[in-house]
């Protein structure tokens, strides 16, 4: 996420989603045929509406160039998210994860993207990440994307009940050969405890610690630990919601090299941002 910060229920509308985790975990639930597929996706009625996708880049400013885009729900004009989330009910939620995973990777195939895809995902709607996962690997097998540029970013301020759920889910889709990220790290419920569980091989820090950077002492006190910490566990930090050269250049002494923004570019409908679009600054290497 980094077009504005997110609240729940908002148009991007992470929250919407919300079923109960397994009750003992899906390691320890009983054996599935996954060529069946999950009953949840599978007998779900088909969606009666419509919608696509803009993209937003994430730039690596050490090596300029673009390192992924972030797919962010649009109605099928280009109409706000908030047109299409509104839309989404606990009856049709399975069928609007899956086709949004599906649709997104369509779409960034058709555009040719060379970059890695962010797919936002919620762990609140996912049953069996083993079963859930198979439209997606599915679709990135038909549309030829590659499943290691394919990265699942979860929001850490989703509330998740078991913070061990949530790293099953992460370490399956790790297993499987995506990249996985967790989304505003440092809001919510997951923190430096998910972080003991599962290492993923990226975080986005909070935009709330990015505003302002370069005039707070305090905050860049805390993104310079949480950079060290991330560096001994391997871990990619990403810095979103940058919208001031200030900002990124902060950012960039304290050692981060992948951001996001509307400084660097602001989501384009069912386009890529190309690198020759993007002003990207000497950042002093």
């Amino acid at each position: 996420m980094s077009e504005r910060r997110w609240r729940p229920h908002d148009r991007y509308g992470r929250r919407l989603f919300s079923l109960p985790r397994p009750e003992h975990g899906f390691n320890r639930m009983p054996p599935t045929d996954l060529r069946a597929g999950c009953s949840l996706c599978r007998d779900a009625d088909p969606l009666q509406f419509d919608f696509s996708y803009a993209f937003q880049p994430i730039v690596d400013v050490q090596d300029r160039r673009v390192f992924a885009h972030e797919a962010l729900v649009r109605g099928p004009a280009g109409e706000p998210a908030s047109s299409v989330l509104s839309r989404v009910t606990a009856d049709n939620r399975y069928s609007f994860d899956q086709a949004c995973r599906e649709k997104a990777i369509r779409i960034a195939a058709s555009l040719n993207l060379e970059s890695h895809l962010s797919i936002n995902f919620l762990p609140n709607a996912i049953y069996r990440p083993e079963v859930c996962i198979r439209s997606t690997l599915q679709a990135a097998a038909r549309h030829g994307f590659p499943v290691e540029r394919i990265i699942f970013e979860t929001v850490e301020g989703e509330q998740v009940s078991d913070g061990k759920w949530l790293a099953e889910i992460l370490s399956e889709y790790k297993r499987i050969g995506f990249k996985t990220a967790i989304d505003d790290f440092g809001a919510g419920f997951a923190g430096l405890n998910l972080l003991a569980d599962f290492q993923p091989d990226m975080v986005k820090l909070d935009m709330a610690l990015i505003r302002g950077i370069d005039h707070s002492p305090a905050r860049r006190a805390i993104v310079a630990g949480v950079v060290s910490m991330c560096g001994q566990l391997a871990i990619e930090v990403i810095a979103e919601g940058i919208e001031t050269r200030d900002e990124a250049q902060c950012l960039s002494d304290l050692g981060i090299r992948l951001m996001q923004g509307y400084w660097f570019g602001r989501p384009q409908f069912e386009r890529a941002v190309h690198q020759a679009d993007i002003a990207l600054p000497d950042m002093g290497r």
